[in-house]
């Protein structure tokens, strides 16, 4: 076998195990149509993406069916544009008369479109549903749903509910392998003009990534450290591979 050929083989190997582009081949000095036409396709769905809106209704309809208290919010960005040019905006709570103010609970979970509502559209429950059972007997929490939040909007979210933790379920900025990934930033005992050495990130929560019990086991995890420990951010390692097995 030539040592082109070998090397072509591990190429094509590797393609088989991972969304980047590479092994794309080549037509004269170009890249062949197929591939110029999926990397088009690619970037219009990313684009698509950002201007998803979250799904208000059909999450709503979620915390009703499980009867899990929650409450709908919006920041400060008053449409998507402005959202996109202001992200300061999206890091701050519209406070309306419509808001209700409730009792303190351990652990605000706050579900908020970020770069890819779509994402967390799809995958905010499949986290919230391998987890939620598992906290039952132990925490009070209370869901929230933002509209154009940023991650930091979070701590402004826990202060209202006067909450020992949030976490942050946010559609990811979208790449040219996943227009829908979700992460999840968790902070222990937030506070609104925190940073983002405080938090703790799972990331990459979509089809071709972590599913929605790896997501769960991840969170689960950082919960528990963190009410454990007192402590979120840099201080608290998050070893995936040990926690997940794998």
């Amino acid at each position: 076998m030539s040592k082109d050929l070998t090397i072509a083989n591990k190429w094509q190997q590797l393609k088989e195990h991972t969304k980047a582009r590479v092994a794309l081949g080549h037509v004269g000095t170009s890249l062949p149509l197929r591939e110029v036409l999926a990397l088009k396709h690619a970037h219009a769905m990313a684009k698509d993406a950002i201007v998803t809106k979250l799904d208000v209704e059909g999450l709503s309809q979620k915390c009703k069916a499980q009867e899990i208290p929650y409450q709908t919010f919006k920041s400060r960005a008053s449409d998507r544009l402005e959202y996109l040019k202001r992200p300061d905006l999206g890091r701050q709570l519209l406070f309306n008369t419509n808001l209700t103010k409730t009792e303190k609970v351990d652990i605000v979970f706050v579900i908020t479109d970020g770069l890819s509502a779509k994402a967390v559209n799809t995958y905010a429950f499949k986290v919230l549903n391998h987890l939620l059972p598992n906290l039952n007997d132990i925490y009070t929490f209370a869901v929230t749903l933002v509209e154009h939040g940023r991650v930091a909007i979070g701590d402004a979210v826990a202060e209202f509910y006067h909450a020992d933790f949030v976490a942050v379920c946010i559609g990811e900025r979208p790449g040219l392998s996943s227009p829908e990934s979700m992460g999840i930033y968790t902070t222990y005992h937030p506070k609104i003009g925190f940073t983002d050495e405080r938090r703790n990130c799972i990331s990459n929560i979509h089809a071709n990534g972590l599913s929605g019990k790896q997501g769960a086991q991840l969170l689960q995890y950082l919960i528990e450290k963190s009410f454990a420990l007192k402590i979120s951010g840099v201080t608290l390692k998050l070893e995936v591979g040990e926690i997940l097995k794998i």
